[in-house]
């Protein structure tokens, strides 16, 4: 088992975590990627802290491996929750402990900065992430993803 360093990002992360969205994306059938908009999307979570947090797995100072952790709020909970969203390991380094010390990080994290719960989405028939997560205490919701494109 590999040893990652697990740390937040900053700005000067964005080309690496790029990179990793696109690995991600591609594997996706709802999304495309497209540097320009993760490189958006990136900037405004590091540039706001208060609406999430970047996490990465490091080796030697490279960036292989990500998850974001988006903030909001649940009226069912009764206060506050992460969305957890872009969790991906650079393909060289899958199966080999790198996810799961990213994913024991954030939930740690969240533990220990009062989020009242983690949410996160995957594909329905990514039968490998479905398995990860439901290792690390997810269950799988009666809840169905609606979405609707703001044009």
């Amino acid at each position: 088992m590999l040893v990652a360093e697990i740390r937040e990002a900053d700005l000067h992360d964005i080309p690496a975590l790029v990179e990793l969205l696109g690995e991600l994306l591609a594997q996706e059938r709802d999304f495309m990627p497209d540097r320009d908009k993760q490189a958006r999307g990136l900037g405004l979570i590091l540039n706001h802290p208060e609406r999430g947090r970047i996490f990465t797995a490091r080796l030697n100072e490279a960036v292989i491996g990500m998850a974001n952790a988006l903030f909001t709020v649940s009226t069912a909970e009764g206060g506050p929750v992460i969305l957890l969203e872009d969790v991906i390991v650079a393909g060289p380094y899958r199966g080999q402990g790198i996810g799961r010390q990213v994913f024991d990080h954030v939930l740690r994290w969240a533990r220990d900065n009062g989020f009242l719960r983690v949410s996160l989405l995957t594909d329905r028939d990514n039968t490998g992430a479905l398995r990860f997560y439901e290792r690390h205490g997810f269950v799988r919701s009666r809840m169905s993803v609606l979405r609707h494109a703001i044009k």
